[in-house]
């Protein structure tokens, strides 16, 4: 069973920059999409980023407009998601999220998840 453990999250200023780290554990992530999302309170769960299991692939958010970047380190059994330029309204608990497929944009796709990290952006 995979599991994943993400890292890096804190507070910045608005125009700041944070590197999350997710770590899996349990087993091998080589083979899979995996992705980010981000979740606010009382709202569902919005997809951030999205890596395809060789790393050829990546696809982003609208609102991601070039600030972020996806990458994936698969002799380390890690994915990474930059993020640059943060903006107040990029705050947020944002999750790793394992085994996405074709709908990569849908929460539902993904079976392995992590228990997020908060990011907050202050004005």
């Amino acid at each position: 069973q995979v599991q994943l453990v993400e890292s890096g999250g804190g507070s910045v200023q608005a125009g700041g920059s944070l590197r999350l780290s997710c770590a899996a554990s349990g087993g091998t992530i080589r083979n899979y999409g995996m992705g980010w999302f981000r979740q606010v309170p009382r709202k569902e769960r919005d997809f951030v980023a999205h890596i395809s299991w060789s790393g050829s692939y990546t696809y982003y958010g609208d609102f991601v407009e070039g600030r972020f970047t996806i990458s994936r380190d698969n002799a380390k059994n890690t994915v990474y998601l930059q993020m640059n330029s943060l903006k107040p309204e990029d705050t947020a608990v944002y999750y790793c999220a394992g085994g996405g497929g074709v709908s990569y944009k849908r929460a539902s796709e993904y079976t392995y998840w992590g228990q997020g990290t908060q990011v907050t952006v202050s004005s």
